[in-house]
């Protein structure tokens, strides 16, 4: 087990969403226990030629994000920076930080997305196209790329020490967050924003995830489409969204008398080597994350009281959760939340926000419901949480999540 003391526990102090079920941390979390669906018709473009025409989409008026930042200088950034940016100033806000409360030096930003700025990328591939190269957007890389958030809101906040994102697809947001914990386990860090962001609701990003048959198709019904481990699952549905964390060294909280809401207390992280897109058959490579996440814990599998799982609602993903799980934890796997069923398939802000709805799982003594949830496929032999929140008396809560190219990366959150 790794020693820790107050000076490099690291403990969550504030928390910010901007997700398709709210764009404010209660809005949100009384959506996720709701267990109700956000998938609806695309409404942010026309959808009407793409073979899959629903997503969840985040309301732009609940967005309202030029309370950020003035209104020419929100033109300039991708939707994801938007998206990110909200959040993570709202996670900012609501740590209580102030100034002089930290050390700009010791403070860190950690971020993860998967695609970056997608959309600039195909509406200025449409400007070069059809206007030509002289009227392609000045801010056009500033906008697209990948680190676009970790430098805005490392400016805004003041944080001026490490500061870099993660880029691996599904797990950067549970990467980012985990990373985040790293820095004030090994001493680097007092304060870490982090967290992850994604705006892949586009017609391209759409299409091609559509055309290699990763998506839900229930065009007639969205709201029953995202079905976490379910016999009649069918695919992910695409969602855009953002989570951030701020993270502080128990030591730097309590002297501020911050409200601490967590305790990050383990991180694993592993490869499959197997498929750029499909995860290992047998769950091995998920179960090795989840292995060391205890293992850094120092905790046993009998310590963690529930699970949050990626559970895509694709048939091979859903599947191999299962087995990995299975490999941990034998037949006594905790219950277990899919999500994604409410929210829909985040990618790479997925982790981010599943691991705010752990310790809002913490904090208020309640597992949310898998939505869409009827009848278990023949390969899920789990304790899935459905209906209606569930009680939760206790113990460290599990978060997973997987990413093509076969990284796998899972938390370990923990009442303090």
């Amino acid at each position: 087990m790794t020693q820790r003391n107050d000076e490099n526990r690291a403990v969550i102090t504030g928390m910010g969403v901007k997700t398709p079920a709210g764009c404010d941390l209660d809005t949100f979390w009384a959506r996720v226990q709701s267990g109700k669906p956000t998938a609806r018709i695309i409404t942010n473009f026309d959808a009407s030629a793409l073979s899959v025409r629903f997503a969840c989409e985040v309301d732009d008026d609940a967005l309202d994000i030029e309370k950020y930042a003035n209104s020419k200088e929100v033109r300039r950034w991708d939707r994801f920076t938007q998206l990110g940016v909200a959040a993570a100033m709202d996670a900012f806000e609501n740590s209580g930080l102030g100034e002089g409360d930290f050390d700009p030096f010791r403070s860190a930003v950690v971020t993860g997305t998967g695609v970056g700025g997608i959309l600039t990328l195909e509406e200025q591939w449409s400007v070069y196209q059809e206007k030509g190269p002289g009227r392609v957007s000045p801010f056009f890389v500033p906008s697209m790329m990948a680190n676009a958030i970790a430098g805005h809101a490392s400016i805004m906040c003041g944080f001026a020490g490490v500061n870099f994102n993660v880029t691996t697809a599904c797990a950067a947001g549970t990467h980012a967050i985990g990373e985040a914990a790293r820095l004030i386990w090994d001493g680097t860090a007092d304060v870490v924003l982090s967290g992850g962001a994604e705006a892949g609701v586009t017609p391209l990003v759409m299409s091609a995830f559509a055309k290699m048959g990763a998506l839900s198709s229930r065009n007639e019904d969205p709201t029953r489409a995202s079905r976490p481990f379910d016999a009649n699952r069918d695919g992910f549905v695409l969602g855009e969204g953002a989570g951030f964390v701020i993270m502080e060294s128990l030591a730097h909280a309590k002297k501020r008398d911050a409200n601490i809401l967590a305790e990050i207390v383990g991180y694993g992280r592993s490869g499959d080597a197997h498929h750029i897109t499909a995860p290992l058959p047998d769950g091995s490579g998920a179960a090795r994350s989840m292995q060391m996440a205890l293992s850094i814990a120092g905790y046993s599998p009998e310590q963690v009281a529930h699970i949050n799982a990626h559970a895509t609602s694709t048939p091979l993903n859903d599947s191999g959760e299962t087995q990995a799980m299975h490999h941990v934890f034998g037949d006594a796997v905790p219950p277990v939340s899919g999500t994604k069923g409410v929210t829909g398939h985040l990618i790479a802000a997925a982790g981010a926000v599943e691991a705010i709805i752990s310790a809002l799982t913490i904090r208020d003594k309640v597992m949310p419901p898998t939505a869409n949830f009827e009848k278990a496929g023949d390969d899920i032999d789990l304790d899935i949480v459905h209906g209606e929140p569930r009680a939760y008396d206790g113990g460290a809560v599990l978060s997973n999540s997987f990413g093509f190219g076969g990284h796998n990366a899972s938390v370990l959150i923990a009442p303090l």
